[in-house]
């Protein structure tokens, strides 16, 4: 399978030994069910979490929606949080990315960093957020599912789980992070999406 790429920045010395079998339960994962998984499904799930796919979604619905202007303006500004603390924490560590990830164009110099995953940040932002807008306005937030998807909100709201987890999940598959990394974008992404609830609503 190759040598695990191990190379850090900015970790302390004391976790040089987790980061190495991180490095190495991650190559096995990827090696492993690489290959049971369609490629397109696993690039449709990274293009799907795209923060240049995703933030113009957000601020299309948020334009084509006045009545529901309320539901976006979180969406939006928890997106802009995400990018600038992702960013922020992949500049801090600079944690190289897996010797075996392959080709991608990194759209901001952050983005050579692998330390924590900004799609898994990203995908359990919307996630988290969108499952606590449910849980509080529900009447509202129907209403937008029934308007815009035709879909069964209680249906809607799992698909929206179950994409988030296999996206976070897909990071690992195909290359691009190891599986710490992950972890870490997810844990990211959950405080996101609590804190864009409780103080980026108006």
């Amino acid at each position: 399978m190759g040598s695990p790429e191990t190379t850090t920045t900015s970790f302390p010395s004391f976790l040089k030994p987790l980061i190495t079998i991180d490095a190495s339960v991650s190559l096995f994962l990827h090696t492993l069910f690489k290959p049971i998984f369609p490629i397109f499904l696993l690039l449709l799930l990274e293009y799907s979490a795209d923060f240049r796919f995703s933030f113009p979604v957000s601020l299309s619905l948020f334009l084509a929606s006045p009545s529901f202007s309320s539901l976006f303006i979180p969406f939006i500004l928890g997106h802009l949080l995400d990018l600038a603390l992702i960013g922020l924490i992949k500049l801090t560590f600079r944690r190289t990315r897996p010797h075996y990830n392959p080709n991608m164009s990194p759209a901001v110099r952050a983005d050579n960093f692998s330390f924590p995953s900004g799609h898994a940040s990203r995908v359990m932002f919307l996630a988290t957020l969108f499952h606590l807008i449910f849980q509080n306005h529900g009447g509202l937030i129907s209403d937008f599912i029934l308007r815009w998807v035709k879909f069964q909100p209680g249906f809607f709201l799992f698909g929206v789980w179950v994409w988030a987890i296999l996206t976070a999940i897909s990071r690992v598959l195909l290359g691009r992070h190891f599986l710490s990394d992950v972890l870490a974008g997810a844990f990211v992404g959950v405080l996101e999406g609590i804190v864009a609830f409780r103080f980026l609503r108006f």
